[in-house]
């Protein structure tokens, strides 16, 4: 017979899953994908996606500490209403993909710099010109119609609706979303859709013809990515080491 976790269980996992989102806002931070005190990371806590932690609104990034982030249930329509109640447009965006999503176990939205920028153009496909452009061949949503800002369920719906399986959602006009099973997952496409759109915008800058490799190849190499063991374990594992040598108040 199965058993059940215990409760020592359900609250070790629960510390370290604040213990790792700290983490990712401060390394946000120092990545520079930041834009004041704006912009949202959330995690979710139980099996159906439905409670999730989620950063209140008015803290800066590099302060954050995993007891700062809210509990927050998706189906309960009077969280705005509350005096602790989150951002309204993290509230939209978050709230709708994890009540329609349940495999979106981990969100992030920012506007970083190179994924923006990819966002404002006409021809928003990245063709697979290196490495990193080609871990996401196949990999991308595209939102081609902003209307202003998510302050409300629908266009949260909408989104939801948009990103489907996949692990990014370049929103036009706007950012960038990232979906992962957890938020060591969803930390790893962030820095590395954030390099890929870097080495891409970079390249077009220099007015020369790009070198764009062929479906097959951008194809095998996507999936050499996603079978490449440990990456994203041991990339956020060194980062969590560096944190808790200079920032250890982060697990607080």
């Amino acid at each position: 017979m199965k058993n059940d976790p215990s409760s020592s269980q359900i609250i070790n996992k629960m510390k370290n899953t604040r213990i790792e989102l700290a983490a990712a806002f401060r390394w946000a931070a120092k990545f520079g994908m930041n834009e004041g005190i704006a912009n949202h990371f959330s995690v979710t806590i139980n099996d159906d996606g439905s409670h999730f932690l989620m950063n209140p609104k008015g803290i800066h990034w590099s302060r954050m500490r995993a007891s700062h982030f809210l509990v927050l249930d998706a189906n309960n329509k009077s969280v705005m209403d509350q005096p602790s109640a989150p951002d309204p447009t993290a509230w939209y965006i978050h709230g709708s993909i994890h009540r329609m999503l349940p495999h979106a176990r981990c969100l992030m939205h920012v506007h970083s710099k190179y994924a923006t920028v990819f966002s404002t153009f006409k021809n928003s496909v990245m063709p697979p010109i290196d490495n990193n452009t080609m871990r996401y061949f196949d990999r991308i949503a595209y939102d081609t119609v902003f209307e202003g800002m998510a302050i409300n369920s629908e266009e949260g719906n909408r989104l939801a609706r948009l990103i489907g399986n996949k692990p990014i959602l370049v929103m036009g006009n706007h950012g960038l979303l990232v979906i992962g099973k957890s938020v060591v997952e969803a930390f790893d496409d962030l820095y590395y859709f954030e390099r890929a759109c870097e080495t891409l915008i970079l390249a077009y800058a220099t007015g020369q013809e790009l070198k764009i490799v062929s479906d097959q190849v951008a194809k095998t190499t996507a999936q050499q990515w996603q079978n490449y063991p440990d990456l994203a374990e041991n990339h956020f594992s060194e980062l969590m080491r560096i944190l808790d040598q200079s920032e250890p108040d982060y697990r607080d």
